[in-house]
């Protein structure tokens, strides 16, 4: 992990989208061909799936977990859950080099001490979008979310606290990080659906990793 943490460098610029919420530009650029390999090692024992919310609708993006506990849907609802229900086996651990880089990020971000116990990883192909939502299944609400990057640029859509509020158009590019937290902690955000693209890292694919303290 000390490799990588010695390579990372500070963000080309500190784009800031409120008090409590930053975006990172290039924090992880130069750490990105790491990340996607840790990914695809995660993705061996924890494959991408399409989960189903509450409401029977079957999500576009492809998820899988890793850490202590991994955020699922089903009929049943949202939670976190420690083991996987597909393999029936424990989330594989978060990999230094990404728990290392989500706490830098977040340090970077105003946020320093921060220990993810969770990490939602999205592949997003063409089309495929993340409706506005908030991250509220988690216990612990002080700690910020630190959003990575990776792959094809998408349109990160950054609202406010309640649904109805206009979202911010933000283009992020791979190795972008976005932060937030404190009164931003809850507010809505999605992702627009992905446009066509060829990134030499992971092709006509969007990866997206999500770091919480969900316990």
């Amino acid at each position: 992990m000390g490799d990588l943490l010695s390579s990372l460098e500070p963000a080309r610029a500190v784009e800031r989208l409120s008090e409590a919420a930053v975006v990172l530009r290039g924090f992880a650029s130069d750490v990105a061909a790491t990340l996607v390999a840790a990914v695809d090692g995660i993705t061996a024992v924890a494959p991408f799936r399409n989960m189903v919310t509450p409401g029977g609708f079957r999500m576009s993006v492809g998820m899988t977990n890793c850490g202590r506990a991994g955020w699922v849907t089903d009929r049943k609802g949202y939670r976190y859950e420690p083991v996987d229900p597909i393999t029936g086996t424990p989330w594989p651990a978060i990999p230094d080099p990404l728990r290392g880089l989500a706490a830098s990020a977040a340090a970077a971000a105003g946020y320093p001490g921060f220990e993810p116990d969770a990490c939602l990883i999205n592949l997003y192909e063409p089309g495929t979008r993340l409706s506005l939502h908030r991250d509220e299944n988690e216990r612990d609400l002080t700690a910020p979310i630190v959003s990575v990057s990776l792959g094809l640029p998408a349109m990160f859509l950054f609202g406010g606290n309640r649904r109805s509020d206009r979202p911010r158009r933000i283009l992020l590019e791979c190795g972008d990080i976005v932060v937030w937290g404190g009164p931003d902690r809850l507010v809505y955000h999605g992702v627009a659906p992905l446009a066509e693209g060829d990134d030499p890292l992971t092709g006509n694919r969007r990866i997206n990793l999500t770091f919480r303290k969900a316990l």
